[in-house]
């Protein structure tokens, strides 16, 4: 019998040696196609124009086939953008999340030459005019002080980097028993507010530490396992232990149980379990500087939407987690949180003049604004999140004083949030020395294309060369980044992370980045938050429905009154309901929806739609973008004579209410439809999901992650409505056929989010992260001294000159 011959491991070959290959085999057709490129001048061009060229080039079908099939096709399909100068097409492909190759033609010469991230970015810098090929310009590099740092080389492990970095560092803790010392350093040098935990003096060695465990262990076995720690305290405390391993003799147990495995058979999940059950964090800082931050009257106000939801959601879960892991811990410490924000005087209907406002649900967290001041005194009315940097420094420094008041010493943790909040964290985390947390929310680079190359256009009015060099510098001075999606960092096979566009970019004339973030960096995790289970529950459970709600619910779909809260009549209300809740805008997509809905006689047929967004009268928005839109819905009801099937119901911001309206549309056996052209993450459809409301979401975003499709809902994808429309009705139609097939859509929904998508589990996560990245910090090379001092010299030289340009906002004289 003959052996196998084993398969030849052979060089992928470089994007340089694709092309080359490429104009040898198919001259014409290449020249053809990168010709009708050069043709259209100075400019860039994204994935779908240059894919959208190769059917128009000259040749056989034949030759075109084989250009579309070859190696060159493989190029573009990776491309994320090409930069025409003529005579030059230069290709940026991305073969996959977080990889880049940069590759030129000269198109006239037909020669091909491999660009780095300078040269590709210098060339780019040619498309802006009167832009001076400076040979000094500033370039920003991270990548020599990440150099010797460890990083994953697998895509896979983008945004689970607690993981890679415990296992890495543990394999390197663990070769002997003295490299065991820096995990006993630790416990000693445990305290809090001078309070001595874990260890004492009594224990100076890991060898002292094993038979002490060894008889700590037989000590507690002993003892009924209820008997509180107290009981047994002064027992243990001659042994070399101090309070922090557990309220009873079995979380006692349990826990040095833990430790004697790391210290016999040491491993990195073990090690991870030891660390997010230490006693680290106390006393939280959260930071979300602009908007108006209050717990009332402010969803809708400007600058002030789902991050404040977010942050609140967020405290009451973290709160009620670090209460039980205190207790649990045998502690008697008050844990705090401080939402730390701006306080702005001239507060309208909002509480956001108060100093310090209790947060409700809550015992010890708080909201503590700190005005924006200026030598001219405090600025006493809200000004746009783009106009906020002339105030940080100022404002850091004041925070500082009033945390430290309020805590009465430093917080064991600082979370960011958004560009300026995260700013102010990592100068916080800078002068304080805290562990330090980033949460982006949204990146704007992402949001307006082009807005690096061509920032000058954009300056004036938003600032974006003071608000990506911040992003940079919180990005790159964070100890770990929590992310809501892998997407949110990394992208897809097609589209780039919002994280992962800001490796590479230049804003011309200011200064390049030629390694800004890499997404393998293990500081990036996913964790997803959740909705409020107290509002958002599934519709099954009777006894917590808002049955006194049911009448104005009902009132507000079916009430014939056409009014400035809704119109368009249902005309059978036995019909399920299709419902979408979102704002009024262009991404939102709500009047593609409608648009779908209309076309499709046979989802007519079988469903109502009902969306809640925006106003429906013009006269009500100031905002263009929604006034279009507004224009469009009367146009669509309109033009496929919607009145009838479709009610149109303005902004609702009662929570309790919309819950109650999610579990309605259920009862009705319903659907939620998010059709979104991006979603960053997709609160609604976790929040629709977590009432058992079968959901129809965006394929572009996090949604994509969120569901299981024809598991726990759909996906559907909003270029194409005519399919989404087509699965929409099948789907009603099925359950026509079958009732049970809405309840198992509906019942893979509540599994989804009870197992991925709450609160509970994200608080959890949080904490674990807090503990194991604290820990690493202080006994490895994490705090990445060197990064951050280019980063006080970029901040110093770079950002504080920025920040000049942003003129002080005008208060009006008679305030």
């Amino acid at each position: 019998m003959s052996m196998g011959i084993p398969p030849k491991f052979q060089k992928v070959p470089s994007m340089r040696v694709r092309v080359e290959d490429t104009l040898s085999a198919h001259r014409n057709e290449l020249v053809s196609l990168l010709s009708r490129y050069v043709e259209q001048g100075k400019s860039i061009l994204q994935p779908h124009h240059l894919l959208d060229e190769l059917e128009n080039i000259i040749g056989d079908d034949e030759a075109k086939k084989s250009l579309s099939d070859g190696p060159f096709s493989e190029v573009l399909k990776s491309a994320q953008e090409a930069i025409v100068v003529p005579p030059f097409v230069a290709i940026a492909v991305r073969p996959s999340p977080g990889v880049w190759e940069y590759v030129r033609v000269n198109v006239h010469e037909l020669s091909v030459e491999e660009l780095t991230v300078s040269e590709y970015l210098r060339f780019k810098e040619g498309l802006v005019d009167g832009q001076s090929d400076d040979p000094y310009l500033l370039e920003l590099d991270l990548e020599p002080f990440n150099a010797s740092f460890p990083r994953p080389s697998r895509s896979s492990y983008i945004g689970n980097g607690v993981q890679f970095l415990n296992r890495h560092l543990s394999s390197i803790m663990f070769r002997n028993k003295e490299s065991l010392d820096p995990l006993l350093d630790f416990l000693r040098v445990h305290r809090h507010k001078g309070h001595v935990l874990m260890l004492n003096d009594r224990i100076q060695s890991i060898s002292r530490l094993e038979s002490a465990l060894a008889k700590a262990e037989d000590y507690v076995s002993k003892i009924p396992q209820d008997t509180p720690y107290s009981e047994f305290e002064y027992a243990l405390q001659g042994m070399g232990f101090e309070r922090g391993w557990g309220d009873t003799a079995a979380h006692v147990s349990e826990n040095m149980h833990v430790l004697s495995d790391i210290l016999q058979a040491p491993d990195a999940s073990t090690l991870e379990t030891f660390l997010s059950r230490i006693p680290m964090v106390f006393d939280v800082v959260i930071l979300s500087v602009h908007g108006y931050f209050g717990q009332a009257n402010v969803l809708g106000m400007p600058d002030s939407g789902g991050q404040i939801v977010y942050i609140l959601d967020q405290v009451r879960a973290l709160e009620t987690e670090m209460i039980l892991r205190i207790k649990m811990q045998g502690l008697d410490i008050t844990p705090r949180i401080l939402i730390v924000t701006r306080l702005i005087p001239d507060a309208g209907p909002t509480s956001c003049n108060q100093r310090l406002e209790r947060i409700s649900g809550c015992e010890y967290s708080h909201i503590l604004r700190v005005p924006f001041r200026t030598n001219h005194g405090v600025l006493r009315k809200w000004i746009s999140r783009f106009d906020v940097w002339p105030y940080l420094e100022k404002f850091t420094e004041d925070a500082a004083s009033e945390i430290a008041a309020e805590l009465k010493g430093i917080p064991d943790l600082i979370i960011g949030n958004y560009s300026d909040g995260n700013l102010v964290a990592s100068l916080l985390s800078h002068k304080m020395g805290v562990t330090e947390c980033t949460i982006a929310h949204a990146l704007e680079k992402t949001k307006y294309p082009d807005s690096d190359i061509y920032w000058k256009k954009y300056d004036e009015k938003y600032h974006f060369s003071c608000q990506f060099t911040a992003d940079l510098l919180a990005m790159n001075h964070s100890d770990f980044i929590i992310a809501s999606t892998y997407q949110e960092i990394a992208g897809t096979k097609n589209t780039v992370g919002q994280y992962e566009s800001h490796t590479a970019f230049t804003l011309p004339g200011l200064y390049r980045v030629v390694h800004g973030v890499d997404v393998f960096d293990p500081k990036f995790n996913v964790v997803s938050p959740g909705a409020d289970e107290t509002i958002y529950f599934s519709y099954t459970e009777k006894g917590k429905r808002l049955a006194s709600l049911h009448e104005s619910l009902e009132k507000l779909l079916f009430d014939p009154e056409q009014n400035d809260e809704h119109i368009g009549i249902l005309k059978d209300p036995a019909k399920p309901i299709i419902f979408s809740m979102a704002r009024l805008d262009r991404v939102k997509n709500i009047t593609g929806l409608v648009e779908m809905y209309s076309k499709n006689d046979n989802l007519r047929k079988l469903a109502n739609l009902v969306v809640v967004a925006g106003y429906n009268d013009v006269k009500k928005s100031n905002d263009r973008e929604e006034i279009a839109e507004i224009e469009k819905m009367h146009a669509l009801i309109k033009q496929y004579n919607l009145d009838g099937q479709l009610r149109w119901i303005s902004a609702q911001t009662n929570r309790a209410r919309n819950g109650e309206l999610y579990r309605y549309v259920a009862d009705k056996r319903g659907i939620f439809v998010q059709p979104a052209f991006y979603e960053a993450f997709g609160l609604t459809v976790v929040e629709a999901m977590g009432c058992g409301l079968p959901s129809f979401a965006t394929c572009h975003g996090g949604p994509l992650e969120i569901i299981e499709d024809g598991i726990s809902g759909f996906h559907i994808d909003p270029y194409h409505p005519d399919k989404a429309a087509t699965l929409m009705a099948d789907f009603f139609q099925k359950c026509n056929e079958d009732p049970t097939y809405w309840v198992n859509i509906s019942e893979g929904s509540l599994r989804r989010i009870c197992e991925r998508y709450t609160w509970k589990i994200y608080s959890k996560r949080l904490m674990a992260l807090a503990g194991v990245y604290g820990f690493w910090k202080h006994v490895s090379k994490l705090e990445r001294l060197e990064t951050r001092r280019y980063l006080e010299m970029f901040y110093i030289l770079k950002l504080r000159d920025l920040v000049k340009s942003v003129p002080l906002a005008a208060e009006d004289p008679s305030a």
